[in-house]
This record gives structure tokens, C-alpha cells and sequence, in this order.
């Protein structure tokens, strides 16, 4: 075990060299990674993050559809009439929004499909929804380009 004191016998604090058991821990390699390693490194991060980059703009980017509701007024027989704008980027696809009314509790109490004929980049929908309890708020879901078949006319 060593003391501590220094082999050039200034008594000053420090450690001693001891050369290790031979065979114990085999020859150190002494060698350096390659260069080509780093590179190659490196260009696999970078294409690992411009994917994470390109999946993050496609899921959080801005939708190619959209709906905000303008007006809702109660109707009788718990029933509500919604009034949203609809904007969108392309303006000669069909699209749907989904509609929903809510109760006093703020559970959902009513929802339809509204069907958003090929027109404007900008239209107006209005909409009247049915509820199983009087509504009190009225919202849009969200809005796609993807109309189910029982929606559309063709």
C-alpha cells in the first residue's frame, strides 16, 4: 500500500506510481478511437434529430383545417344551434368537423359531424345539435379532410 509521500522525497502531498500486476488487467490499447468514428457519430445524430425534428413539425405544425365556433344558441327540446367558421388550406377537398355540445357538468352531452362541402378557403357552417341533457356550452372538436363515406354525397 502506498503512503502518499512522493517519490522524489519533497514530503509533500501526492500520490506514488505503481505499475500494475502484469497479466491482471491486460495491455492498455493506448489507441485513440478513429476519426472516422466521430464523423460517423456524429452524422448518425444528425439525422437522428432532423427525424425527430420532421416528426415533431408534422404532429404539432398547423392544421391543415380548422374550425372555430363563432355563435351557439339554445333550441328546444335540448337542442343547440352551432355556428363555426372554416378555415383551410385547401380549398378544393371536402372536409368534416366534429361539434360537440357539453352540459352543466361539462360532460359531453351531444356531438355531430358537420359535412364542409369544396368551396372557400374560408366558410360558414351552421349546425343545429341534439343532447340527452340541456347544453350549456358548445365547441368544435376538430376538422379533417378525411369525410366518411356516409357523409359524403358522391
Amino acid at each position: 500500500m502506498s503512503s502518499g509521500v512522493r517519490q522524489d522525497g519533497s514530503g509533500g502531498p501526492g500520490l506514488t506510481t505503481r505499475a500494475l500486476p502484469e497479466g491482471r488487467y491486460g495491455s492498455p490499447s493506448g489507441r485513440t478511437p478513429a476519426r472516422w468514428r466521430r464523423w460517423a457519430f456524429t452524422a448518425v445524430a444528425l439525422l437522428v434529430s432532423a427525424a425527430v425534428a420532421w416528426i415533431a413539425y408534422v404532429n404539432l405544425g398547423p392544421a391543415p383545417i380548422d374550425a372555430d365556433r363563432v355563435s351557439f344558441s339554445q333550441q328546444p327540446g335540448n337542442a343547440m344551434s352551432v355556428t363555426i367558421n372554416v378555415t383551410r388550406d385547401d380549398p378544393s377537398k371536402p372536409g368534416v368537423c366534429i361539434v360537440r355540445l357539453r352540459d352543466i357538468s361539462g360532460a359531453e352531452s351531444g356531438r355531430k359531424e358537420v359535412y364542409v362541402p369544396a368551396g372557400d378557403n374560408h366558410s360558414r357552417q351552421t349546425t343545429v345539435v341534439r343532447s340527452i341533457d340541456p347544453p350549456v356550452d358548445a365547441d368544435v372538436f376538430g376538422c379533417s379532410y378525411d369525410v366518411p363515406t356516409y357523409l359524403s354525397s358522391s
